[in-house]
């Protein structure tokens, strides 16, 4: 990639990925970005058994016009929304597999997401989580406005963190996301109250709560002021009783976007922030970014052992 940032966005002609559109453009308006929007279709390799006994064959070139067709409708949408440097393509091939594959030669990937049906439920669906959770960039889904402040320009990010005094990258994502928008960030932590036989029974029975909210804190204070590397940004700071997910819904009712990363650090971090991303998702009210954890990444990058039978 060259320093000219580079956003993929998914198109498949409904109103819901328009938005998402919007959004990239927004953004590119901003940072001079290029958008490079993409439509997939499925190739006609099998044959629909037609009511006379004979077989209706699935035209592929009219897939692939109708293809073009949404990808064509969607880069005069993003030029009209401010993107200045708009290309687009059609390929075959599943969604969620074709844009994770893309991911890798992009810095950011754009979505959108109504939970109703068609795009949003091939990505988001029962294949959903393979768009955020095996992305190589940062993933941006997009949901429906319903009501309230548009969702740009973004004037008020809220990041999920763990609690570790370890900088996420989800955090060190949100950190540079507000300084590109000069927005206003509120990192949250946290620390589920409830005890016994439920996801949180890890913690024990009596536990010094108040020792344990110092502490997330304390390793929160950590972590932003590493993730700052000298920066002058003001991050608000709070450690919450509640579970991470309900925090951030609530949160993106007041906010223009959620940053999460795709899961914890085993342990704690683990614990409070397993799937958080998913259910965000499912329910934010404003667009949700979910970024690929470093950890993550440094084990895909690991070689395997060489295993033999013996």
């Amino acid at each position: 990639m060259g320093s000219t940032e580079v956003i993929l966005v998914g198109v498949d002609g409904s109103t819901e990925s328009l938005a998402a559109v919007s959004w990239a453009a927004g953004r590119a308006a901003r940072t001079g970005a290029r958008i490079h929007v993409l439509c997939t279709y499925a190739l006609a390799s099998y044959s629909a058994a037609a009511l006379d006994g004979g077989y209706a064959i699935l035209d592929d070139e009219a897939l692939r016009r109708g293809a073009q067709q949404v990808v064509d409708e969607a880069v005069d949408h993003a030029r009209a929304h401010g993107g200045s440097i708009v290309s687009g393509s059609i390929e075959p091939g599943d969604p969620a597999g074709v844009l994770v594959e893309m991911s890798r030669e992009v810095d950011l990937v754009v979505v959108g997401s109504r939970g109703g049906g068609g795009f949003a439920d091939r990505l988001l669906g029962t294949v959903s989580s393979a768009l955020p959770a095996h992305a190589k960039c940062p993933v941006v889904i997009v949901p429906k406005h319903t009501s309230g402040k548009k969702f740009m320009p973004v004037e008020r990010i809220v990041v999920g963190v763990d609690g570790s005094d370890v900088p996420s990258s989800a955090l060190r994502r949100a950190i540079d996301e507000a300084q590109t928008w000069d927005a206003r960030l509120t990192a949250v932590s946290a620390i589920p109250i409830q005890t016994g036989a439920t996801m949180v029974a890890w913690m024990p029975t009596g536990a010094d709560h108040a020792g344990l909210l110092r502490d997330v804190r304390k390793g929160m204070g950590a972590a932003i002021d590493e993730a700052l590397a000298g920066r002058r940004i003001d991050v608000a700071r709070h450690a919450l009783d509640g579970t991470p997910s309900s925090l951030l819904v609530e949160f993106s009712t007041a906010v223009d976007l959620v940053v999460v990363g795709t899961r914890g650090r085993g342990g704690l971090a683990g614990v409070l922030l397993g799937s958080t991303s998913q259910t965000v998702i499912s329910h934010s009210t404003c667009p949700v970014m979910v970024v690929p954890s470093d950890h993550l990444a440094a084990a895909e990058s690991a070689s395997a052992p060489d295993w033999e039978r013996r």
